[in-house]
Order: C-alpha cells, then structure tokens, then sequence
C-alpha cells in the first residue's frame, strides 16, 4: 500500500532531525501508518488501532 499524500505524518520526538530517522507514522481514524521516512513513497505497514496500542504497550513493557 502507498499512503496518500494528504496525511499528517510524524516522527518521533526522539528522532536527531538530520535525515537519520528511520519511520514515522500517520493517523488514519481507522488506525495507524507506519513508513520510512526516507520513502515517503515506498511501502505502508497498516495497523488496526487495537494493534497500534498493543505494539506500543510491548514497547513501554506494558500489557495492554
């Protein structure tokens, strides 16, 4: 999937801002997008949003 290219895109705020971020997302309503930054035309990972919160609960060592 190539995402459209009205969404709002972010990165993390962790990212060093000089071209070496490797993803950023982007909200749906239906759930998340994730991609790599330096693609902004290449592949799409599509999330649910329950899926969105468990991956990030894995991430903080939190269950969901």
């Amino acid at each position: 999937m190539t995402a459209p290219s009205t969404l709002q895109w972010f990165k993390s705020s962790y990212s060093g801002g000089s071209g070496t971020e490797c993803v950023e997302c982007a909200s749906t309503g239906d759930g998340i997008l994730i991609r790599d930054s330096k693609l902004d035309a290449g592949p799409v990972i599509t999330l649910t949003g329950d899926a969105w919160r468990a991956f990030m609960g894995g991430v903080a060592g939190t269950a969901v």
